[in-house]
């Protein structure tokens, strides 16, 4: 029987965390080996790709690139192209535009000879059928879907928000009247030292019809179930705080609805979490004293004292988005899905643990 391969492609933000979390539940995710790309060897770098390797994740990168490793004292197992073809799965966690260019290069041809899954990003628009987690895990389809792009963090946490409070739970799309959003975004990760801001700065909108990406990949997300969602548009700021995004938001739906309600809704989805903690940086502390790699794998933690319903119509709150640890479950999800759609279901629940009820 064939090895179990699952190839991570870049050691950012996700990356990381992503290798981390498959190293660590390994057997239990049925996984018989994890590989990873790191392009570049760099000294700053050298601790977390010898932490990683420690964890059992073997090293990839270009041949021009392996006596540079090897100065730093590491070993590559595998070169680029090899580590790709020979995997089962493929997660591409590189920058903006690199995911493309890589299934051009890469992963079409991988995907011929018997790959069975390449999983990018939310910026990489166009890479395959868009996914999340618990919000159309049935539109996915087996021998087909071999492209998925699971959408960003914040996409994650307005389809959601979509789903437990405009959709009646996934059940009625026509309640959804209008959605208008407006995200509030880190200016980047604690890891980085590129794109801090100053104070805080608005964004353009875009799309004509959507605002910004983030309403254009929700509705997306929710097309490939058949549904033509309306009223959906989004704004994007970045504030000069590196811990978390925060989403306001406003839903009209046509079913008269309540807090009481609304409450009860986030509570029998075990994907969302409440909270009376009204900071990011409490939020963030909690996640990493408490979580996986410092991550929250709850989709949204939402401050429920902020929730108002007006004329039982117009739903108005705050929510706070799990940075990416929504985009790391998908991403297990999606490509357990691609290894075996009978039992993703049941082997994605070792991440039980790292999902709270209240933050």
């Amino acid at each position: 029987m064939a090895k179990t391969v699952f190839h991570v492609v870049g050691t950012g933000t996700i990356g990381e965390p992503l290798i981390g979390l498959l190293t660590h539940f390994q057997k239990e995710l049925g996984i018989d080996e994890v590989t990873f790309n790191k392009r570049t060897p760099l000294k700053t770098d050298r601790s977390k790709v010898v932490d990683l390797v420690r964890r059992g994740a073997k090293l990839a990168t270009s041949r021009d690139q392996f006596s540079g490793f090897e100065k730093l004292g590491i070993k590559a197992s595998y070169d680029t192209e090899e580590a790709i073809n020979r995997a089962t799965v493929v997660i591409d966690c590189t920058p903006s535009g690199a995911g493309l260019a890589n299934k051009e290069q890469y992963y079409l041809k991988a995907a011929q000879a018997g790959g069975r899954g390449y999983i990018a990003q939310g910026s990489e628009f166009g890479f395959g059928k868009m996914y999340a987690r618990g919000i159309n895990d049935e539109t996915l389809v087996p021998g087909e879907d071999k492209f998925i792009q699971v959408v960003s963090c914040n996409t994650h946490n307005l389809s959601a928000l979509i789903k437990l409070f405009g959709t009646k739970n996934n059940t009625a799309p026509e309640n959804l009247l209008a959605a208008d959003f407006v995200c509030m975004r880190r200016a980047n990760d604690i890891s980085q030292d590129d794109d801090f801001v100053a104070s805080p700065e608005v964004g353009k909108h875009k799309d004509d019809q959507f605002g910004t990406h983030h309403a254009r990949d929700a509705w997306h997300l929710y097309k490939t179930k058949g549904w033509d969602l309306q009223g959906l548009f989004s704004s994007a700021l970045k504030l000069n705080t590196q811990f978390m995004h925060i989403v306001r938001f406003h839903l009209r739906v046509k079913e008269a609805t309540s807090v009481d309600k609304l409450v009860k809704a986030i509570k029998e989805d075990d994907r969302q979490a409440l909270t009376f903690k009204k900071s990011a940086n409490q939020i963030f502390s909690f996640g990493r004293d408490h979580g996986f790699f410092g991550r929250i794998l709850n989709q949204c933690i939402i401050p429920h004292e902020t929730l108002q319903v007006q004329g039982g119509h117009d739903i108005r709150g705050f929510c706070f988005t799990s940075q990416d640890g929504n985009s790391l479950l998908s991403s297990v999800a999606a490509g357990l899905w691609a290894v075996d759609p009978a039992s993703y279901e049941k082997k994605i629940q070792v991440l039980k643990p790292y999902f709270f009820e209240e933050v």
